[in-house]
């Protein structure tokens, strides 16, 4: 069937699926990589257990699926008439939640006899900034969000990015939720944590950098924020939090402040060593933790100290979202790329991104 479909143009559409994780995501791209629309909904019944609950994430993109991809088109002004091609998250992910993006996506394609593509994930996310502005390799980008943190290289030569190090345990964002809930913040953790942090003292409490010998010369790139994450725990243990208010909302603020700091040195840490390393003075930061402030103001510090720049996407495109998913798809498509139906979801997809 696909390999009968015509060229995708500038002008062509496509409708795009984000379902990976908690957010119900879907959005219309032009083919001039021109974002027409971005629907996000996110699925507030994980916050009563401060935590994604991955059947309920399945059941409830079933539910607000079809809903979503209405809000869309109508945002685009569109209908399924215009749509030249589909396209879904295909992993990393929790596959329950795969398989419902995917399988509307491929319905809407054989429906409709349309092209169909499957995109990964950590590609999405490297691609928002698309919607911005251009930026193309060579740069070292961090991928930081609640499920990944990855380190990579990107050339200009057109290779596969190389990834350089990757989370061992708790990634990023999922270290910043699970702070979160240590201290009673609620779900999920990242935004409050840094808000809170923007009135405490970050030099308060000294916890841990998982250095992984980096610190001894070693090149590591990997990351893990576990032990950070414990030693919050015993903190919070050892030092009670007040039950006056004030001193309370002192303590909660040095205590955000320091974790945010030691998660954000290591993450500025890794991405100097590798740009030293690469010889590379250009950064791209990515992922759900890219919106947060203190990271975004050091990475921007690290580019000057490098005589480069940074860049990343505005904070709508950050986290989970269906343009960055269209985005990819955009430039496949208009590469003649075409998926069979029968690709299937994989929760671990580990395929070298393409930059």
């Amino acid at each position: 069937m696909q390999s009968t479909m015509p060229a995708f143009t500038e002008t062509d559409l496509v409708l795009a699926i984000e379902t990976s994780c908690d957010d119900t995501c879907a959005s219309v791209v032009r083919g001039d990589s021109t974002v027409l629309s971005s629907v996000v909904s996110s699925q507030g019944i994980h916050a009563e257990y401060v935590g994604v609950v991955p059947e309920l994430a399945s059941r409830e993109h079933a539910r607000l699926v079809l809903p979503a991809v209405r809000q869309a088109l109508d945002q685009a002004g569109c209908s399924l008439d215009d749509i030249a091609a589909f396209a879904a998250t295909r992993g990393p992910g929790l596959i329950g939640c795969l398989l419902v993006g995917m399988a509307t996506a491929k319905g809407l394609s054989l429906a409709r006899n349309r092209p169909f593509v499957g995109i990964n994930h950590i590609d999405g996310h490297l691609a928002a900034i698309r919607a911005e502005r251009v930026f193309d390799p060579p740069y070292v980008a961090l991928v930081a969000s609640g499920g990944h943190t990855e380190l990579m290289v990107a050339r200009s030569d057109g290779t596969p990015a190389q990834v350089l190090g990757a989370t061992r345990d708790d990634a990023a964002g999922e270290a910043f939720d699970k702070v979160a809930k240590l201290l009673g913040l609620g779900f999920p953790g990242g935004p409050v944590v840094d808000r809170l942090a923007k009135e405490g003292n970050p030099e308060a409490i000294g916890f841990p950098r998982a250095w992984l010998g980096l610190d001894r010369g070693r090149l590591d790139f990997d990351f893990s924020f576990s032990g950070l994450k414990t030693a919050v725990k015993l903190h919070v243990e050892r030092h009670p939090l007040a039950e006056d208010e004030a001193t309370r909302a002192r303590q909660l603020a040095d205590v955000c402040a320091s974790f945010q700091e030691a998660v954000v040195d290591v993450l500025i840490g890794k991405m100097e060593a590798a740009a030293r390393h690469h010889g590379i003075d250009r950064l791209l930061l990515a992922g759900g933790v890219a919106c947060n402030s203190r990271l975004r103001a050091r990475t921007t510090e690290l580019a000057e100290r490098l005589g480069g720049e940074a860049a990343y996407a505005r904070p709508a495109l950050c986290g989970d979202n269906a343009a960055m998913i269209g985005l990819v798809a955009v430039r496949r498509l208009r590469a003649g790329e075409r998926d069979p139906l029968e690709l299937p979801a994989v929760a671990n997809l580990d395929d070298l991104v393409r930059v």
